[in-house]
């Protein structure tokens, strides 16, 4: 089974795995964009607190494919076995539910990809929803489990346009801190509990934008 590897800075981190308009006369202004209809909201809950996040329409298989596992329960009971304070926090790896940390991040056998969904403007801002990949050059597929959350509050652009972004958490961000500052050991691994559970709701998109300020673009 190979390893999943990401290189930053010369430093290897393990298991960073694993895209016709109107026109308006020019007396006339554009008007704004109204946002109709629903969109899910997936909550990850952590011993440290709630984390909310939305996922972006033109990344259609990342969000089908994260919202089918999510929904199933795939992700309960997975850990954020990967925690870079600084830099981000990663999980969704299967093998993270077992008592082995040693096994984390290594994904399973067979599982799969998706392909890349470089889509512009899609930053890897703080809170950035992100699908792990093996490493290689831009479009490489991504993990089909595996995602992290930007952790640094300036971002991690030196990554735009080599991963997919896919989402972006609208609510607890100081919570991807508190799991980014729990103790850890050489490999980078949560000595603390960093399991998550996982549930998605449908909500009106103008609910969303009122509760949590996020807005569509």
């Amino acid at each position: 089974m190979k390893s999943f590897l990401f290189s930053w800075a010369g430093t290897v981190f393990l298991a960073l795995l694993w895209l016709t308009s109107p026109s308006f006369a020019a007396d006339k202004p554009a008007k704004p964009v109204k946002h109709k209809g629903k969109d899910e909201v997936v909550t990850i809950t952590t011993a440290q607190g709630v984390i909310r996040l939305v996922l972006f329409d033109d990344t259609p298989l990342h969000k089908a494919n994260f919202l089918k596992k999510a929904q199933s329960g795939f992700y309960n009971g997975t850990s954020f076995h990967r925690i870079i304070d600084g830099f981000m926090i990663q999980g969704g790896d299967a093998n993270s539910k077992d008592a082995d940390p040693g096994n984390d991040g290594l994904g399973q056998p067979n599982e799969g990809t998706i392909p890349a969904e470089l889509a512009p403007g899609h930053k890897h801002n703080y809170g950035a929803v992100a699908a792990a990949r093996m490493g290689g050059p831009a479009g490489t597929p991504s993990s089909i489990t595996q995602f992290y959350l930007v952790e640094n509050h300036d971002g991690a652009h030196f990554l735009d346009g080599q991963y997919t972004v896919f989402g972006q958490v609208i609510q607890g961000l100081d919570v991807i801190d508190k799991i980014a500052k729990l103790p850890k050991d050489g490999r980078d691994h949560p000595l603390g509990d960093a399991k998550m559970t996982m549930k998605v709701e449908k909500l009106k998109r103008k609910k969303i934008t009122k509760e949590y300020g996020y807005t569509y673009p």
